[in-house]
């Protein structure tokens, strides 16, 4: 049997397929479930967490494994084999050992150097126990990987490269202020209690926000973890639980809110957000530019409103058209008066088209669209006025009514194949609309999301969730130690590959120390049969003699082979064993059970020792 891990990460997946492929604990049950039940497969473990989904196995044979856990992966992750392909890795034997103490050290978290992986894979251990699917050798691989996740931690500095994916979001949120600076006096809402919000009601707690209050489903479990925030000793932070059903109403009175539930539909909906802004705040969040006393609001259909994306986007004011006698006052947002008149008597009832921001009205856009009786009245007074709006004071928009007379002139040149100018605009530039300040933060956490994407375009909301995460989190600096942790993984790995190789004879040479020691006992006993005479004392020195002779030829043998076997390729030193001795197979596969029994009760003391100490004590009593 062989170690083969086949998954998606956020590094082989955009966060729109993991959010599809994420599973939820049932299914990841039934996944486990049919995985062992599976032809190939003899035991199975699911790693499944914000940015991954892993599914380890011990198979028998590679491709058969390989199409298998990608077909259970399809079909218990609702994508379709076609579609998740394409962003699946497999690992086998060392390199699935090497991959999965790399995830625990950090090395391959999108932040990196985070410790909750350790948490995550501790837990996926026990789900394995819990459903009797992990045997000896993943039992084996994960406790190895929580010792060396644990072992880089305590003797690197990789802490330092990274920090927990709530803390580094919180950062994001923060956008370069320091986070306890920025929270500072902040009311908080998380709604979730698991293990990530948990951490996050933990690290909003230390980071000094005046209230933490929890939202569950659950209200017994967020009345806990209130009481845990608030009989801390290293915060001091007014902690309450409310029910799910009160989020709505929390969230006009939150400042920053963080969201990690198992729910497989939005938590909070773009509407629900919006309503909470427009429940919590005064007025408009951005006020509208200032505009003159007088003025008429802005007409929907102008040409202005259309280029901007609707008749109230916000906009930047353009240079106003000039007159004979300089700058023509700024109208309606900073654009020309358009009544009859208003440039120096033009002939024209401009009203009727709307003039153009930084466009004069002798010009192409004033006349688009008009008749040639108008268009004749426009040339002339332009001809009649040219050398008097030649000339500008400073500030105002240097015009050449010669150049624009002959734009006019060529224009005209249409009218008799078409009856009217067309309507030709010079492209402007767009000027983005300024974002007011955030009176919102929201860190979603939550693999599907629980916070609606749309929510990004809402003004006064800061929204970070994993795949802001991620994009961030691809420029962060790696600390130096990471190459002294990638040191450990590789030792870590050889080391494990030997003893399992150790292991995997280790049955066989029990079996055959246990066939020789059948051998003396019958020898013994036909000896006594022998000499029915033979006392105590001599029949022990008989005894002892036989079974040395025996222990010194089998040590070197045994010895040397499980060196041998601990090497690359050194599997089939225990078939050549089980051949040349002619060992039964039952009783190999028997002492293997035994181990395998006694690794699962090794699993059992490392991810419980409190209840393997009380159990231990109860017996001493």
């Amino acid at each position: 049997m062989s170690l083969l891990v086949v998954g998606l990460s956020h590094r082989s997946a955009p966060v729109s397929v993991l959010e599809r492929a994420a599973l939820a604990m049932d299914a990841q049950a039934k996944l486990l479930q049919d995985t062992v039940a599976a032809e190939p497969a003899a035991e199975a473990a699911v790693l499944a967490t914000c940015n991954r989904i892993e599914l380890y196995a011990d198979v028998d044979k590679f491709h058969a494994g390989v199409a298998e856990l990608s077909t259970l992966l399809a079909q218990h992750s609702g994508l379709g084999l076609d579609e998740l392909t394409p962003y699946l890795y497999v690992h086998y034997e060392d390199r699935a050992v090497h991959h999965l103490f790399s995830v625990a050290c950090g090395l391959d978290s999108m932040v990196v150097g985070e410790g909750q992986i350790l948490g995550q894979i501790k837990e996926s251990l026990a789900t394995s126990q819990e459903l009797h699917t992990a045997g000896r050798l993943l039992n084996d691989l994960f406790q190895q990987s929580l010792r060396v996740g644990k072992r880089a931690h305590s003797e690197t500095g990789i802490d330092r490269a990274g920090q927990s994916l709530v803390t580094f979001g919180l950062e994001q949120l923060a956008a370069g202020t320091p986070v306890g600076t920025w929270a500072a006096g902040k009311r908080a809402l998380v709604i979730g209690a698991g293990s990530m919000s948990s951490l996050a009601a933990a690290t909003l707690a230390r980071a000094g926000v005046a209230e933490v209050v929890i939202a569950n489903r659950t209200l017994e479990r967020a009345e806990r973890l209130a009481q845990i925030l608030t009989e801390a000793d290293d915060t001091d932070v007014a902690a309450r639980a409310v029910p799910m059903e009160s989020v709505p109403d929390e969230l006009t009175r939150a400042d920053v809110a963080v969201s990690c539930t198992g729910a497989t539909g939005l938590v909070l909906t773009a509407e629900a957000v919006a309503r909470a802004l427009e429940g919590r705040v005064e007025g408009p969040l951005a006020p509208p530019l200032p505009r003159p006393a007088g003025s008429g609001p802005r007409r929907t259909g102008d040409a202005d409103s259309r280029r901007t994306g609707g008749a109230d986007s916000p906009r930047t004011s353009a240079p106003a058209a000039a007159g004979a006698d300089g700058p023509v006052p700024a109208g309606r947002d900073g654009l020309a008066p358009t009544g009859p008149g208003a440039d120096d008597g033009c002939p024209l009832d401009l009203s009727a088209v709307q003039a153009t921001a930084g466009f004069s009205v002798l010009g192409e856009a004033a006349v688009a669209g008009m008749g040639a009786a108008e268009l004749e009245k426009h040339a002339a007074w332009v001809d009649k006025g040219a050398e008097e709006r030649t000339a500008r004071p400073a500030g105002g928009v240097v015009l050449d009514p010669e150049a624009e007379t002959e734009v006019i002139t060529a224009l005209a040149a249409t009218v008799a194949t078409v009856g009217r100018v067309p309507e030709r605009r010079r492209p402007e530039a767009v000027v983005p609309a300024p974002r007011p300040e955030p009176v919102l933060w929201l860190l979603d956490l939550a693999m599907p999301r629980d916070v609606d994407a749309a929510v990004h375009r809402l003004p006064g909301v800061r929204l970070v969730d994993i795949e802001s995460l991620a994009e961030a989190s691809a420029d962060a600096p790696m600390a130096a130690d990471v190459e002294q942790v990638r040191a450990i993984v590789s030792n870590e790995v050889a080391a494990f590959g030997a003893a399992q190789r150790a292991a995997h004879i280790t049955p066989t040479v029990v079996a055959l120390r246990s066939m020789a020691a059948d051998v003396v006992a019958g020898e013994i006993a036909r000896l006594e049969g022998r000499l029915p005479g033979l006392d105590d004392k001599h029949r022990a020195e008989i005894t002892q003699t036989v079974r040395r002779v025996v222990d010194k030829l089998l040590h070197a043998p045994t010895v040397r082979v499980k060196q041998l076997a601990a090497e690359p390729g050194g599997t089939g030193y225990a078939d050549a064993l089980r051949t040349l001795f002619d060992l039964d197979p039952e009783t190999v596969a028997s002492v293997s059970r035994a181990d395998e029994a006694d690794s699962a009760e090794r699993a059992e003391r490392f991810l419980n020792p409190e209840n393997t100490e009380n159990a231990e004590n109860r017996g001493r009593a």
